[in-house]
């Protein structure tokens, strides 16, 4: 039969109170009663009732997070921090790929039938998102570029990012710089916002040709939309890629062709993924904080889940670039 806290408590020699205090963080327990509490429920592999639970105090311990691209190494990554996040404060992350609001409003709907406690959400479109004014919403939290002034939002700032990043190749020298990564997504016109700042303040050129289409934000995606660009065009000074998993597209293919980077063209990518750092040469980046991404997050829904008609936040988590070997100064 499984275990039950008083099971725990009498082997661990505390109160069952002790031990629920302890699987559920609710209140302190000092280190040494932790420990003991601890190999208690370690020695009788004691597996929390959460449905006892939730039938308690109405709630699951369960929160979603709907990504809308589960195969990239962003998204694992992404995926990896929140569940080691949410692991440290006793909560269960739920994972979930939203192809669009049909996906999302499935989820919202779970949420409102209370299955979960909460959603953590990552739309591509604003108008394609289920979280629309006149929508009953559950406790709910975005993340990434979509902002509502309806919902708690996570974020970075994609302008001064692509802005930051353009800067940094034109202050070395570069002149004829492409971005690749468009498409229709709040994303990419962010990211294309910054950029065409840094171009105009500097007073360089934006020749249509420099803005390249993908229709997919991964390596595929960025080696079909190198291969066709590079049939039809000369290369330019320096590709600024909206994604890593783009940029590692274009150096396979630029090295198949025997272009070579930095010397020949600078690539830069965005989000310092793992493979960003291996890459041959290691990729130039924009980096923010994935792990203070996830927990900024989780803090906002924890703070909606208890109140969810507190007033509406947003957060900003910084960015920095990561310099590399992919790109250099000219001349």
């Amino acid at each position: 039969m499984r275990a039950t806290v008083r099971d725990v408590a009498r082997l661990a020699g505390v109160s069952p109170k002790t031990v629920s205090n302890v699987v559920n963080g609710t209140f302190p327990v000092s280190p040494h009663t932790k420990v003991k509490v601890e190999r208690a429920l370690a020695e009788l592999e004691y597996v929390p009732n959460l449905s006892a639970r939730g039938l308690r105090n109405g709630r699951s311990g369960v929160v979603a997070l709907a990504l809308p691209d589960l195969t990239t190494s962003y998204s694992a990554e992404l995926v990896h921090h929140f569940v080691t996040v949410a692991g440290e404060r006793g909560l269960t992350i739920q994972i979930e790929e939203t192809n669009g609001a049909d996906d999302e409003r499935q989820l919202l709907s779970r949420a409102r039938a209370q299955l979960v406690d909460g959603l953590i959400l990552n739309p591509v479109r604003m108008e394609a998102s289920a979280v629309q004014l006149g929508v009953s919403l559950p406790p709910v939290v975005l993340i990434g570029e979509v902002q509502m002034a309806l919902a708690d939002h996570v974020w970075h700032d994609n302008v001064a990012a692509s802005r930051a990043m353009t800067e940094l190749l034109i202050e070395e020298g570069h002149r004829r710089i492409a971005i690749l990564g468009q498409m229709d997504s709040e994303t990419s016109r962010l990211r294309t916002r910054g950029y065409q700042e840094a171009m105009d303040h500097a007073g360089l050129a934006r020749p249509p040709e420099l803005s390249i289409a993908t229709d997919q934000w991964n390596q595929a995606g960025g080696a079909k939309a190198i291969r066709g660009y590079l049939a039809e065009h000369e290369l330019p000074d320096a590709f600024f890629c909206f994604t890593d998993a783009l940029a590692v597209g274009v150096l396979s293919v630029l090295w198949a062709e025997g272009h070579l980077v930095p010397e020949d063209v600078s690539v830069v990518g965005y989000d310092d993924v793992i493979e960003a750092a291996y890459t041959v040469p290691g990729l130039t980046t924009l980096r923010f904080e994935k792990r203070e991404v996830a927990g900024t997050a989780l803090d906002l829904l924890t703070k909606r889940i208890a109140d969810n008609d507190r007033p509406v936040s947003t957060e900003m988590v910084a960015h920095s670039i990561v310099r590399r070997g992919s790109s250099r100064r000219r001349g």
